[in-house]
């Protein structure tokens, strides 16, 4: 098996991300108790339990630790307060105590609500994320933010809480449905567009072999795409700085997906169509050339991602994009381009020139 160990540097609370391509969860892993407690709990969802739910289970207990599982609806609706209230539940009744740790199996949802679960429940217990998506591989499991979301904006309830380990087994891509897989690619494009223009080039180059999940490009993609969050989640953990710039187009994506209803778009479909926007706007205020805008437009196009966002109206996008979390003091505040591989937050660019953008949408 071919393993490679990254790690978030964040003093003592450093963790590893761990990824290969065939064990679920590592042997070597499991032994002493640095990662694990003797009392585990996986949080998954109905659709990665059929499938790996079992090989999980068993590896824990063949360690010697007690384990159970709760598992959850599978979707982006149900990342609520329901589902996190029916977890809590779950764990009260059988008296799971702070020395447990929780484990996420599964796409970005589960390890978002399963680890909110964990950084409330008990105020805070361990948490092991091992993510299951293309997504939820180079995103949302690595970096410490768990939330749910609430009908007027996404991810607007939630907490900075980082697990103790991070294991990425790149089989499970080979179970992943090709919509989810190519909606995973939004991401990891992200990471070139904001800061490494040669991993763009890159990209430019595999996308062929990216969608024929070839295990070396997939490989490199998803160690470049996790060496690039970790380095900026060490230099700013709780994003009052340079990790707001891991939000490129989520400003735009957020309020299409509560626009549309959550589910209706994958998160990266909808990030996908809100980094043209956002690409967009950067042109506009000055920065993109019209060639760097063609690439990015050129790239998502390739790979199958969505370019042109749903028309939801002027103003309501307006409004809930006004829910972001970077508002502040009233103001909304974008991440924008300089060009790729170059990315700056601010709330000097042009409300013609936003409006303009948004207007394009419905013609």
């Amino acid at each position: 098996m071919v393993r490679e160990d990254l790690t978030v540097g964040l003093g003592g609370r450093a963790y590893p991300i761990v990824i290969g391509r065939e064990e679920l969860i590592p042997r070597d892993l499991l032994e002493g108790r640095s990662f694990f407690s003797d009392r585990c709990v996986v949080i998954t969802n109905r659709t990665v339990d059929k499938i790996y739910g079992d090989r999980l289970r068993d590896a824990i207990a063949a360690s010697g630790r007690s384990v159970s599982s709760f598992v959850i609806e599978d979707g982006e609706r149900f990342k609520n307060q329901e589902t996190l209230s029916s977890i809590y539940d779950f764990l009260i009744g059988h008296r799971v105590d702070r020395s447990a740790t929780i484990v996420a199996l599964g796409g970005g949802v589960v390890g978002d609500v399963a680890g909110f679960a964990a950084a409330t429940y008990q105020r805070g217990v361990s948490l092991v994320q091992i993510p299951t998506t293309l997504l939820s591989q180079v995103d949302s499991s690595v970096g410490g933010k768990t939330a749910i979301n609430h009908p007027l904006g996404k991810n607007m309830i939630g907490a900075f809480y980082q697990p103790k380990l991070v294991v990425i087994a790149t089989e499970t891509l080979s179970t992943l449905p090709e919509r989810e897989f190519i909606a995973g690619l939004a991401e990891v494009i992200k990471y070139g567009l904001i800061m490494d223009r040669d991993f763009f080039s890159w990209l430019e180059c595999n996308s062929e072999a990216l969608l024929a999940r070839e295990p070396e490009s997939i490989a490199y993609a998803i160690r470049k795409s996790c060496s690039c969050k970790a380095d900026i989640v060490a230099k700013d953990e709780t994003e009052t700085g340079v990790r707001a710039l891991l939000n490129y187009g989520h400003t735009f994506g957020h309020a299409i997906e509560a626009g549309l209803g959550f589910g209706a778009w994958l998160h990266g479909e909808a990030v996908a169509a809100g980094m043209v926007l956002a690409t967009r706007l950067s042109s506009l205020n000055g920065d993109v050339s019209e060639d760097d805008l063609a690439r990015v437009v050129g790239l998502l196009e390739r790979v199958g991602l969505p370019v042109k966002a749903p028309g939801l109206g002027v103003d309501r996008y307006l409004d809930l994009m006004g829910y972001d979390k970077k508002v502040q003091n009233g103001k909304m505040r974008l991440v924008l381009l300089k060009e790729i591989g170059s990315a700056y937050v601010t709330s000097e660019f042009s409300s013609v020139s936003l409006n303009e953008v948004l207007v394009e949408i419905d013609h």
